[in-house]
């Protein structure tokens, strides 16, 4: 099967989708353990409203979403906070994709991304909840770090240095 990553701005029909379903399996992922609910439809409208994804647009940013043949598997993004390092985020890949070797291909074409933009460090971060992410982070060469951002989900940071 053809696999493969390409740039999409966030705001076309297949970057919302896959930011609407990463923001709704996050939700529920907090919310069922926490509050024994799924994720509130108006919070979800009022999350995805506020995070548009304009910080993912070129040059300060890179949107990217993984194909498998035709089909939209997944997306992630980098932003760059300075010239140095490029921080990754919003790595999902939908359900039915999992276990294929996406989430990989995702996370090693930000890496090439962030070095195209002259990054020499890649620096996501991820709540305690997706053990899949951290295990994701440690398999692909990222180390543990102290925290580099306050986020209000972030409990794990990590760090890659980009040759």
């Amino acid at each position: 099967m053809d696999r493969r990553v390409a740039p999409e701005l966030p705001g076309s029909p297949v970057a919302a989708a896959l930011w609407r379903a990463y923001r709704t399996e996050a939700g529920d992922r907090w919310y069922l353990p926490h509050g024994g609910r799924r994720t509130d439809p108006e919070e979800l409208e009022r999350e995805i409203a506020a995070e548009s994804g304009a910080g993912l647009v070129p040059p300060r940013g890179h949107p990217l979403v993984a194909r498998y043949g035709d089909e939209a598997a997944g997306s992630a993004g980098i932003r760059l906070p300075d010239p140095a390092t490029a921080e990754l985020t919003r790595v999902f890949l939908y359900r039915g994709m999992r276990g294929r070797g996406g989430a990989a291909l995702l996370v090693r074409a930000a890496e090439d991304a962030a070095r195209a933009s002259g990054a020499t460090r890649l620096i996501p971060d991820t709540r305690g909840d997706p053990v899949e992410a951290r295990a994701l982070s440690a398999r692909l060469g990222f180390t543990e770090t102290e925290p580099h951002n306050g986020g209000p989900a972030a409990e794990h940071w990590f760090t890659k240095r980009l040759g």
